[in-house]
């Protein structure tokens, strides 16, 4: 395509949660390159954070320096999440699950799950979300499955088709992105390629459209009217029972 579409009012956060330090040896990472690759071509503002390298322990709370640990960095990377349009979560596959660390970006962004917007509404209302998978064992869809219920929980909207990922053959070999003798593994992948694709302007378009639109609509999602007394047509059915 020669007329890519802008949208530079966006802003996207990209987490790699690979359980290696060395982003250079993140098959996760490569995959991940490639989205923002696409999104920075479309002239979104994108930020990366590869978080075996930052020091944010397990837990459900904003802050865990007030629960004991000696040091978190999640109060300040949450500063960038909260202004990203565009949230992208990449994890590799464990024993057909995301790893220890997307746990843990999980936990931490639930501890968030009670900031509200101007609205009314979660925080996380108005922003998109997508799943990135990579591994050589049987479990893309059903680790997309549990990352992509998380975030439609906290609030994110989640458009068709948005997740991708690459498994090789299952059992020990070749991850996305070695070199072979024949190639690099995972780059002659049409069909991780084509999901890829779709799923990053899937997400890039739902979330222009949600910002263009000033967010979700607040009627009916409004806590702080649940908290004031209002329904919002609530009621119960009348009937009697014979």
């Amino acid at each position: 395509m020669t007329n890519l579409p802008k949208l530079p009012e966006l802003k996207a956060v990209i987490f790699n949660t690979s359980l290696k330090r060395d982003t250079e040896q993140s098959h996760t990472q490569i995959l991940l390159d490639a989205i923002s690759n696409l999104m920075k071509r479309a002239e979104i503002e994108v930020t990366s954070f590869h978080m075996v390298n930052h020091s944010v322990p397990p837990g459900v709370y904003p802050d865990m320096t007030e629960y004991g640990y000696d040091k978190d960095e999640w109060p300040e990377i949450w500063k960038t999440v909260r202004e990203a349009d565009i949230l992208i979560i990449g994890t590799p596959l464990w024993l057909g699950e995301e790893s220890s660390v997307c746990r843990i970006l999980i936990e931490r962004l639930y501890a968030m799950s009670g900031v509200l917007n101007d609205d009314g509404q979660s925080i996380f209302y108005g922003k998109t979300g997508g799943a990135v998978i990579t591994g050589n064992e049987d479990g893309i869809k059903h680790t997309a499955m549990s990352l992509l219920f998380a975030m439609q929980h906290l609030g994110y909207t989640i458009p068709p088709q948005a997740d991708c990922g690459w498994i090789g053959e299952i059992g020990p070999g070749p991850s996305f992105g070695d070199k072979q003798e024949n190639g690099i593994t995972g780059f002659d992948s049409d069909f991780t390629k084509r999901n890829t694709t779709i799923m990053t302007w899937n997400i890039m378009q739902l979330a222009h459209l949600l910002k263009s639109n000033g967010g979700f609509p607040k009627y009916g999602n409004d806590r702080k009217g649940w908290e004031d007394g209002e329904q919002f047509g609530f009621e119960l059915p009348h009937r009697s029972i014979d």
